[in-house]
C-alpha cells in the first residue's frame, strides 16, 4: 500500500518512518513549519532521514499557528515547563488542535500523491495531555479521512498502544539512528534534560536498556 508519513523529525515519526518503510510502500513525507520552538530542530532531523532513504519530502509551513494560537511550545507563547511529561503543567504545551489541522493537509498531500494511506506516530503516553492524540479523536479523523476522498485514504497509527520505551524497542530493531531525531522543546543547541520531552526520552533509553545517544545539557 502507497504509504505517506507524519514525519516531525522526533524519535516516535522517525521510527514510524522506518516502520512504514518495512511494511508499507513508502510514497514520501510530510513536516510542517508551524513555529514551535524547537521546529528549526526537528526539521533539520526529518530532512535528513529524508535524504537518506530517498523519499519525497514535502515541509508546509503554517505561520498562522505561531501567529494566532495560544501554547508555550509556539515562539509566541511563554516559557516551555519542565518535569515529567505527563505533569499538568505541560499541557501549556498543547497546540490547540494541531493534529486535526496537519492530518487534513497531510490527508490532501497523500492523495494528490497517489497514496492510500497515511502513518502518523501518536502513542499511549500522548494520550494524558494531548486530547487530539487519543483513540477516539483518531478514529473520527480516520472516518473523515476515508469518507471525504476518493481514495478512501486510510489513517494508520501503530503506535497507538505503545509507550516511548515500546517505540523506542521498535526502532532500534528497525536500525533507527536515534542520534539524528530531536525531542526537546526548549529548541537549543543542545536538549535540556528537564523539560517532559526530555525527561520522557531518557526515560525510554533506560527503561529499554540501550545507550542515550543524546547530548543533554544537565
Amino acid at each position: 500500500m502507497k504509504t505517506f508519513v507524519l514525519l516531525s523529525g522526533g524519535m516516535d515519526s522517525v521510527t514510524a518512518l522506518h516502520w512504514a518503510a518495512r511494511e508499507h510502500e513508502l510514497a514520501g513525507a510530510v513536516s510542517f513549519d508551524y513555529g514551535s520552538k524547537h521546529n528549526d530542530r526537528e526539521l533539520e532531523q526529518a530532512r535528513w532521514h529524508a535524504a537518506r532513504m530517498g523519499l519525497r519530502h514535502d515541509v508546509v509551513a503554517l505561520p498562522f499557528v505561531n501567529d494566532l494560537f495560544t501554547s508555550d511550545l509556539l515562539r509566541s507563547g511563554g516559557e516551555v515547563p519542565e518535569g515529567h511529561y505527563a505533569d499538568e503543567n505541560m499541557k501549556r504545551t498543547v497546540v490547540p488542535f494541531r493534529n486535526g489541522i496537519m492530518l487534513a493537509i497531510a490527508c490532501g498531500i497523500a492523495e494528490s500523491a497517489g497514496a492510500e494511506a497515511l502513518v502518523i506516530a501518536a502513542h499511549a503516553g500522548d494520550h494524558a495531555i494531548y486530547p487530539d492524540c487519543r483513540e477516539p479523536f483518531m478514529q473520527a479523523m480516520a472516518a473523515a479521512m476515508r469518507e471525504g476522498t476518493y481514495a478512501r485514504v486510510e489513517l494508520l497509527r501503530p503506535f497507538i498502544h505503545l509507550d516511548k520505551a515500546g517505540i523506542t524497542r521498535l526502532g532500534a530493531d528497525l536500525g533507527v539512528d536515534f542520534s539524528h531525531t530531536w525531542s526537546c522543546y526548549k529548541g537549543r543547541a543542545l536538549h535540556c534534560g528537564r523539560c517532559g520531552t526530555c525527561v520522557e526520552r531518557r526515560e525510554a533509553f533506560q527503561l529499554v536498556g540501550i545507550p542515550d545517544p543524546t547530548a543533554y545539557e544537565s
